[in-house]
C-alpha cells in the first residue's frame, strides 16, 4: 500500500492530526539517539519520502527540506550517550520520543510510532512493525531524525577527528572499532555497549 493512503485510512477513522514518530541511532557504539515527530498535512503528498534507510544522503537531505517545509509540525528529541549508558537504549529511545511527542506545537488526535509503544505520553498511539515503510508520517521522521543525527555526528568529528565519526556516523564498522582500539573511548562512546566494553576491557 502506499504509505499515503495508509496514512489516509488513519484519517479516515477520525484522526485528522496524525504525527509519525522514528528515531535515528538506536545501534551505533557512539553519539546520541535521536527521534522525531512530524504531522504531515493531508493535502500535501512529498515525492520520495519513504524509509530513510533506503535514500541516499543528497536525496535525504532534499527530503529533509521539504518535509520541514510543508509539515504541520515537527518535534524532535535527544538523549546522548551518557543517559543512554545510565538508562540503557531500549528506555533512551522511548525517552528521545517521548520527547520529539512533546516537544510539537500541535497535540495530535494519534501516534503512529515505528516498532514501539511511549507509555508516558497520554495520546492514542499505534505501533507499527516496519512502520517507516508503511506510513508516511512515519517515514517522514525517519528522514528527519536520520539527517539531524547525521549533522550531530558530522560536529562531533570536528572534535574528535581521530574517530573519523564522518564516515560512519559512530557505527560498529571496522574503521571505528579500530579506532577505538587505538584511541580508547571518548565521551561520546556508549560504553554499556558490548563492543566498546570489549575493545575497553579485552582481558
Amino acid at each position: 500500500m502506499d504509505p499515503y493512503e495508509y496514512d489516509q485510512l488513519i484519517r479516515n477513522e477520525g484522526f485528522n492530526i496524525i504525527a509519525g514518530v522514528d528515531e535515528a541511532g538506536r545501534g551505533p557504539l557512539a553519539g546520541p539517539v535521536v527521534a522525531a515527530s512530524v504531522i504531515l498535512p493531508g493535502c500535501v503528498r512529498i515525492e520520495g519520502v519513504r524509509d530513510s534507510k533506503k535514500i541516499q544522503g543528497k536525496e535525504r537531505e532534499r527530503l529533509f527540506e521539504e518535509i520541514f517545509f510543508n509539515a504541520v509540525d515537527i518535534g524532535i528529541g535527544i538523549v546522548d550517550a551518557a543517559e543512554i549508558d545510565r538508562i540503557n537504549i531500549l528506555k533512551a529511545t522511548r525517552l528521545a520520543m517521548h520527547k520529539a511527542i512533546t516537544d510539537l506545537s500541535k497535540k495530535p488526535d494519534i501516534v503512529l510510532v515505528d516498532a514501539l509503544n511511549i507509555s508516558s505520553v497520554d495520546i492514542k498511539q499505534k505501533s507499527i512493525i516496519k512502520g517507516d515503510a508503511k506510513s508516511a508520517s512515519i517515514a517522514a521522521a525517519s528522514i528527519i531524525a536520520k539527517v539531524i543525527r547525521d549533522s550531530i555526528m558530522k560536529d562531533y568529528h570536528r572534535i574528535y577527528p581521530q574517530y573519523d565519526f564522518v564516515r560512519h556516523k559512530g557505527y560498529a564498522t571496522k574503521i571505528h572499532l579500530d579506532r577505538i582500539e587505538k584511541y580508547g573511548p571518548c565521551p561520546i562512546h556508549r560504553k554499556s555497549f558490548q563492543k566498546v566494553m570489549d575493545l575497553m576491557f579485552p582481558f
